[in-house]
C-alpha cells in the first residue's frame, strides 16, 4: 500500500513542536538560519511527526486486512518500530508512504510485521519496520525495581547511584490531539468526548524523550547552534497493555541513559561515531511504558564524509 501525496506545512511543524516541547532549532521557523553549515534550507520536520504517521497509517492497514484480531487472540502487546533517518523532509514537500504487505513469522516466536519506506522526489526518507510482538524487541529485561522513590527526585537531575537523567512529564489530552493532527493523523479516531473515547497513541509519549535529550543537553552547556546533532535512528518498543491505562494529568518519568561514544558504534559505511541514548518511560510502580534507544551523530560528520564522497 501507498498512500496518496502527503505534505506538511509549516504549521504543522510548530504545532508539533509546542504539543511535545521540542525545541531543536532545525525545526524552528527562524533559528534553522543559525545553525552553522545547516544544509537543510529551512524547517524539516520532526522525526517523532514521522513515526506518528507511520504508527496512524500502519493502524488504519491493520483494521481493512482484519488483523488486529491475530494481534489480541495472541497476545501480541508489545509495538515496535525501528525507523532509520536517512534524509531530512522539509517542509511543503510532497512524499508518500509505503507500507509492505504483512509477514506473519512464527519462529521462534510468533511475530506480525510489516516494512514501511517514505520517499520524496525520488528520494528516501527513512526506511524501517513496524512489528507486533509478545515480548519487546529492545531493551528487553530492563527493570527498575531497585530504584529510590523516583517521585521525590528534582526533576532534570540524575537519580541517585546510576547514570538516568530524569525528566517529568504530565500527560495533557490537549498535546496528544495537537501531536496526531499536526502528524496528518485523525486525531478522532483516538479521541472523541461524545462518545468518551479516549485512547492514546503509541509513539506521542514516546516523542516526549527527544524533549528530555533537549533538557540533558541544554543542562550540560550543548551548543545547538555550532555543534548541532541529527538523529540517525530509533529504535522503539510500546507496551499497549500499560497504553491502555494513559490518561489526562497522568505522570510521566522519563530516564535516559547515554552510552560513551565508541569506534565499535558508528554510523553505516563511516567512522563517524554514534551517540547513543537508552530512554525509558515509566508509570506507576515503575511500570515501563516505552523503551527507546535514539542515536545521534553530529551535523557536521555528515557533511564531512558527504565532501569525502563528492
Amino acid at each position: 500500500m501507498t498512500t496518496h501525496p502527503l505534505k506538511f506545512n509549516q504549521i504543522h511543524i510548530e504545532v508539533a513542536r509546542n504539543a511535545s516541547d521540542d525545541f531543536n532549532l532545525f525545526h524552528d521557523k527562524h533559528k534553522w538560519l543559525q545553525i552553522t553549515h545547516n544544509p537543510f534550507k529551512g524547517p524539516i520536520v520532526l522525526g517523532y511527526q514521522l513515526n506518528t504517521l507511520i504508527e496512524y497509517q500502519i493502524r488504519l492497514y491493520r483494521k481493512a486486512h482484519h488483523e488486529n484480531k491475530i494481534i489480541a487472540e495472541n497476545n501480541l502487546r508489545f509495538s515496535n518500530y525501528q525507523i532509520t533517518f536517512v534524509n531530512a523532509l522539509r517542509t511543503e514537500t510532497p512524499f508518500s508512504l509505503e507500507i509492505k504487505k504483512t509477514l506473519i513469522k512464527t519462529i521462534p516466536h510468533l511475530t506480525l510485521g510489516n516494512r514501511i519506506a517514505i520517499k520524496s522526489n525520488g528520494d528516501t526518507i527513512l526506511l524501517g519496520f513496524k512489528k507486533e510482538t509478545q515480548k519487546p524487541l529492545f531493551l528487553e529485561g530492563i527493570t527498575f525495581n531497585n530504584l529510590p522513590d523516583l517521585a521525590i527526585i528534582p526533576d532534570k537531575t540524575y537519580v541517585p547511584g546510576t547514570d538516568y537523567f530524569l525528566k517529568r512529564k504530565i500527560l495533557n489530552n490537549g498535546n496528544v490531539k495537537n501531536f496526531l493532527s499536526a502528524s496528518l493523523a485523525e486525531q478522532s479516531d483516538y479521541f472523541d468526548e461524545l462518545i468518551h473515547l479516549a485512547k492514546y497513541p503509541e509513539i506521542f509519549p514516546c516523542s516526549l524523550a527527544s524533549g528530555a535529550l533537549l533538557e540533558k543537553a541544554h543542562l550540560e552547556n550543548h551548543d545547538f547552534k555550532q555543534n548541532p546533532m541529527v538523529y540517525t535512528s530509533h529504535e522503539i518498543s510500546v507496551d499497549r497493555q500499560h497504553l491502555k491505562t494513559l490518561k489526562n494529568g497522568d505522570v510521566l518519568t522519563i530516564l535516559v541513559k547515554q552510552h560513551p561514544e565508541s569506534a565499535s558504534n558508528t554510523l553505516n559505511q563511516t567512522n563517524i561515531m554514534l551517540r547513543s541514548y537508552d530512554c525509558f518511560g515509566l508509570l506507576e510502580n515503575n511500570n515501563v511504558l516505552f523503551r527507546v534507544t535514539m542515536n545521534l551523530v553530529p551535523l557536521a560528520g555528515i557533511l564531512e564524509t558527504l565532501r569525502k564522497k563528492g
